[in-house]
């Protein structure tokens, strides 16, 4: 699902709903979620997941055209642990 999608179902689960508040509630919350994690912080959402950052070392990765050896600095990225309901939804 991309978040067109997301934004298409929302709408139709909520007709009381323009589909421009729809829109806007998707991007504050994603935004939200973002601004969170670039500051370092962690977001659980009880019975769906946690998203937080992991920090990965720097290495010396190759370049596949030719082969060269290529320094890759260390940097944060994101990361998402599902939750136990989800798993066990995903499971049955």
């Amino acid at each position: 699902m991309i978040r067109s999608e997301l934004v298409h179902t929302l709408s139709r689960k909520h007709p009381d709903m323009r589909q421009e508040d729809v829109e806007q509630v998707v991007d504050i919350f994603f935004d939200e979620i973002s601004n969170q994690l670039a500051d370092g912080g962690r977001v659980e959402l009880r019975g769906f997941g946690a998203f937080s950052t992991r920090q990965r070392e720097a290495r010396t990765g190759r370049n596949p055209r030719t082969g060269e050896a290529v320094e890759v600095p260390a940097k944060s990225v994101p990361f998402f642990k599902a939750g136990k309901a989800i798993r066990e939804r995903l499971n049955d």
